[in-house]
């Protein structure tokens, strides 16, 4: 009895232990079914995101930012300890000039590496930047262009190279310094990186047309109307060079025809659409010089000539078409002195030589005695009228009839006679008007000299009962003889 009972305790016992570390072999089983898959999600997690971030560096050292950018945000998402790829994140933002985003960042990594000094330095720079692009915006407006220039070049190009608002500022503004050239060479850049922006194709375009390269300018324009047929700018800057082209062909045009008066106009009209056009408002501004010299316009002529060498002093038809107009006003020594410039820079020139010629004889003969001013007569006129002109300032300025000015009537007295004396010859006046030397002529010529003889040769004038070619009648009571 007692041994049966003994042997059901035993086995009591026994099922008790098995069931027990059956429970323990379960309970293990689950601890490691279940907890296995999250501790492998975990490594994959981090394996994930060192991934990631190398692939972000390899993306920022082809500078492809918007690349790198994904891969950090995703790293990020899956390892949100990883500090290194917030001040990465930070830097990249930065440098494109993404400035709330990137000092976000940098402030979420020095939450987890506080007092870190190259964070702080960085965000520094941010600041400085971010107040310098603002600032650099303001003296846009105002005008002052080298000013904001130098704190883009200095500040903002400096901490975030890869800003392409800055980038862009920059040529806008190298553009408002007529700096051209550099305009091309930066805008060229930008388009490089992105072959559709069309600010970066305008501004280039621009600089093409203020260097009167229209036909690049032209293509500039009409690849960004291809990409944008509304844009605004664009529009303007490609229509307003049409417009300047076609009204600079009519003026050629008409100044070829002979149609002077409508070239002038014509002329006027393309000038007056962009004054600030130098390159091609210098060859418009020649053109209507010469229009307005063929016109006689002297005046007129004078001043588009000295527009045109304001803005290009060496342009040697300018400077021959201002010696023309001079001529025409009558300035002897001023287009002598335009015209022997311009023969000493094209000495091999023979038509500028026989226009200097013709400067230089002007002068000379603007320095001699004028007869027919002394007659006070056209150079045009009649023999009769000569013969009536003399008679009559003869008769007023006779010393016997200004006895109280005797000296100045003898003086004017003189200069009447020696004008008609030259101008009363036939052969002597056609002479005198193809500019032959007075003294050719066997005459004192000008300034006070005998006038009816060469070399201080002594004769006799009298008016004996009337005047030379017909006199009054009955002449000066008692006759008058006067002696040079």
């Amino acid at each position: 009895m007692n041994l049966v009972v003994m042997m059901s305790m035993d086995g009591v016992a026994w099922r008790g232990f098995g069931c027990t570390i059956f429970i323990l072999h379960f309970v293990f089983v689950c601890h490691f079914l279940l907890l296995q898959p999250l501790v492998s999600a975990s490594d994959t997690e981090a394996g994930n995101a060192a991934e990631l971030f190398e692939r972000a560096s390899q993306s920022i050292k082809l500078k492809r930012y918007s690349d790198a950018l994904d891969d950090l945000n995703a790293a990020i998402e899956a390892d949100p300890s990883l500090s290194e790829a917030y001040i990465r994140r930070a830097s990249i933002l930065r440098q494109l000039c993404r400035y709330n985003e990137s000092e976000k960042s940098y402030k979420k990594f020095l939450e987890l590496k506080p007092g870190h000094l190259t964070a702080e330095k960085e965000l520094s720079q941010l600041h400085q930047a971010q107040s310098a692009l603002d600032t650099a915006l303001t003296l846009l407006d105002s005008g002052d262009y080298a000013k904001s220039l130098e704190y883009v070049d200095k500040v903002v190009l400096v901490f975030s190279p890869a800003c392409s608002e800055a980038k862009l500022l920059r040529v806008k503004l190298l553009l408002a310094v007529q700096d051209y050239s550099a305009v091309i060479s930066e805008a060229g850049y930008i388009l490089k990186e992105d072959e559709n922006n069309l600010e970066a194709l305008l501004l280039r375009g621009r600089a093409y047309y203020y260097l009167a390269d229209h036909d690049v300018a032209t293509k500039h324009y009409q690849k960004g109307l291809r990409l944008d047929p509304e844009h605004s700018q664009l529009k303007k800057a490609y229509f307003g060079l049409k417009n300047l082209l076609k009204k600079t062909k009519n003026a050629e045009d008409n100044a070829s025809k002979g149609k002077l008066r409508v070239a002038v106009e014509d002329y006027r009209a393309a000038l007056a659409l962009d004054p600030h056009h130098l390159a091609h408002n210098v060859h418009l501004h020649l053109g209507l010089c010469k229009v307005l010299v063929k016109l006689g316009r002297g005046k007129d002529a004078l001043t588009s000539c000295n527009e045109a060498l304001n803005i290009e002093g060496e342009l040697l038809e300018a400077l021959v078409q201002r010696g023309e107009a001079k001529l025409i006003v009558e300035d002897w020594e001023g287009a002598v002195e335009d015209l022997k410039s311009a023969a000493e820079k094209s000495p091999q020139d023979m038509s500028i030589r026989e226009a200097l010629m013709k400067a230089e004889k002007a002068l000379k003969m603007s320095k001699r005695r004028d007869w027919y001013k002394i007659l006070g007569i056209s150079k045009t006129a009649s023999v009769s009228e000569i013969k009536r002109a003399y008679k009559k300032l003869a008769l007023q300025w006779h010393p016997d009839k200004n006895v109280d000015n005797r000296e100045e009537a003898e003086a004017k007295f003189r200069d009447i006679a020696a004008a008609y004396e030259v101008l009363g010859d036939d052969d002597k006046r056609a002479r005198y008007d193809r500019g032959e030397d007075m003294e050719d002529m066997g005459m004192g010529g000008g300034g006070g000299g005998n006038p009816f003889g060469g070399g201080g040769q002594q004769f006799s004038f009298h008016f004996e009962g009337g005047f030379p070619g017909g006199g009054f009648d009955g002449g000066f009571p008692g006759g008058y003889q006067f002696h040079f």
